[in-house]
């Protein structure tokens, strides 16, 4: 089960190349979960989740509370949720989620990214089947066995807990992110290494080593895109290290 937390750390990694496109990414986030309901993540579950996510990422205070407050002024910028789904070299699969103030742009932007890189769009439903969605939570510093006790204490449910690579991975349902979070905070944890609300591949496929570029371009050229948020894929990486 190691490959979850592999992948993740691998999309992680990706994300920390290049920091200014992530925090300009996680501004558009902050505002359109802020502008859904209150801009005050203890009334606005949504907010919240974009707001600890956003922790892990080290994202500048400043550009948090530049979002929230263009949330609360008179700005009338809207953004409209898309998924797309597609195929990448070797059996791979990838769902791309974007935010956008102009749907016109962004389905021929993915298209040409998928083109360009050996890939190719697929209908809807094509590959989200193949995905859970999935709360994950992972923290430093307990065993998965004083974690697991905490969270029976406190009669959260979750899917699993798995020591790696000296973290402690919590998988759960969605609507259990919060309760997992609350639980561990009360018990002591200060910090989270990843808490996320993601897409999960149900199976992993290794693609061999003369597709790995070609994967890794297609990837990159759709985290490059301007209105690309997030981008899941069945992938596992060798680095098991």
């Amino acid at each position: 089960m190691g490959r979850k937390w592999n992948n993740i750390k691998e999309k992680k990694a990706s994300k920390d190349k290049n920091t200014s496109r992530v925090y300009a990414k996680f501004g558009i986030e902050i505002y359109v979960a802020a502008k859904k309901g209150e801009p005050n993540p203890e009334s606005n579950q949504a907010l919240k989740v974009v707001l600890e996510r956003a922790k892990t990422y080290n994202v500048p205070k400043a550009i948090i509370d530049r979002a929230l407050d263009k949330a609360k002024g008179s700005s009338d910028q809207n953004y409209v949720e898309l998924r797309y789904e597609g195929f990448g070299p070797s059996g791979s699969m990838v769902i791309v989620d974007a935010l956008t103030d102009n749907v016109n742009r962004t389905a021929p932007d993915v298209r040409s990214a998928f083109n360009k890189s050996g890939g190719n769009m697929g209908v809807s439903g094509s590959v989200n089947y193949m995905f859970d969605e999935t709360a994950v939570i992972g923290l430093e510093g307990k065993s998965a066995d004083n974690v697991m006790e905490i969270l029976l204490e406190a009669d959260v449910d979750v899917r699993d807990i798995l020591e790696e690579d000296e973290a402690v991975i919590v998988y759960a349902e969605p609507d259990q992110f919060h309760a997992v979070q609350d639980a561990l905070k009360t018990a002591g944890v200060e910090e989270f290494t990843i808490a996320e609300i993601t897409m999960l591949a149900q199976n992993f496929v290794t693609i061999p080593e003369d597709a790995q570029a070609q994967f890794d371009k297609l990837i990159d050229a759709l985290e490059d895109l301007e209105d690309v948020q997030q981008v899941y894929h069945n992938v596992e990486f060798d680095d098991e290290d």
